[in-house]
């Protein structure tokens, strides 16, 4: 056979003629061979590029808001712990405070608010239906959570524990207090001058003082705590320096809450213990108020 030489390079010679087919399939191979290169580089540089999962530090979860349906309870469930049932709470708090004037000027209040035209329905749609709405939707989400305290001790997961376990306190000490004040007894509505009395009737028995003292600090703490959730949850503070502010904030608002509710219990038991007659109550308090 013989060889063709190319600058100094032996080459053996064509034994065929090229055609427009072969130079078809010379640009196809190289096509491929090319695109091969780019797939593995573009896998390379995936495998070895920086995780774009966000790092949690130490501090408080990223907050949840729920996807279709769940959002919309999600933000139902926050929105009815401020309203009305935090103001509920409020106005619960400031009216027991009264306690600390004397039986006289606590039946007077108590008097006040139960001489409001459909009572019934403004306590029916204004406070018990959100209030159970509140707690049962809780329930459900602390269900379907996770808790994971022991293995991330984070301040975030233990205000998140400590938000479900003051709920389910909070929730258990209004069903006995309700229970225990409006449907069984003397009824408050109609005799107003025997709530003094029997608010001591209760608090006078130790362990339900406790459990008094344990169910305000854990509601204080719930709505408290749950003020800055909500402030987060929907957006109206933003910011790391800003949350930190308003939690603070809240931490103050709870010791207030706490400190005006440990007020009034001392207030019924510091009192002589007063008796439950009825209507004939209400004038003896009147009168030693004056």
């Amino acid at each position: 056979m013989q060889y063709c030489t190319l600058f100094g390079a032996q080459f053996a010679p064509l034994t065929h003629k090229i055609t427009r087919t072969d130079l078809t399939w010379l640009s196809f191979r190289q096509d491929n061979d090319e695109f091969a290169l780019h797939s593995r580089l573009r896998k390379d540089s995936v495998a070895t590029a920086p995780s774009t999962t966000p790092v949690v530090n130490n501090g408080v979860a990223p907050l949840r808001a729920g996807q279709g349906h769940s959002f919309f309870w999600r933000r139902l469930h926050s929105l009815s712990g401020i309203v009305p049932v935090g103001l509920f709470l409020i106005e619960h708090f400031v009216s027991n405070a009264f306690a600390t004037r004397g039986p006289g000027a606590y039946a007077k209040q108590v008097e006040l608010l139960s001489g409001f035209p459909f009572v019934f329905f403004l306590e029916l749609f204004g406070i018990w239906i959100p209030i159970s709405y509140h707690a049962l939707y809780g329930f459900y989400i602390w269900y379907r959570g996770e808790s994971n305290v022991g293995d991330y001790p984070w301040t975030g997961n233990w205000m998140y524990a400590a938000q479900r376990w003051t709920g389910a306190i909070t929730f258990a000490y209004i069903v006995w207090h309700t229970w225990h004040l409006r449907f069984t007894g003397v009824h408050l509505l109609t005799y107003p001058g025997s709530a003094f009395g029997k608010v001591q009737h209760e608090l006078f028995v130790t362990w339900q003082f406790v459990f008094y003292v344990v169910g305000i600090i854990a509601a204080a703490w719930h709505f408290a705590y749950g003020l800055w959730l909500f402030a987060a949850k929907w957006g109206i503070v933003s910011g790391d320096k800003a949350q930190k502010r308003l939690l603070a904030v809240c931490l103050a608002f709870f010791f207030l809450l706490s400190g005006v509710g440990l007020a009034s219990l001392a207030s019924f038991r510091s009192h002589p213990q007063q008796s439950i007659e009825g209507v004939t109550m209400t004038h003896n308090q009147q009168t030693e108020s004056r």
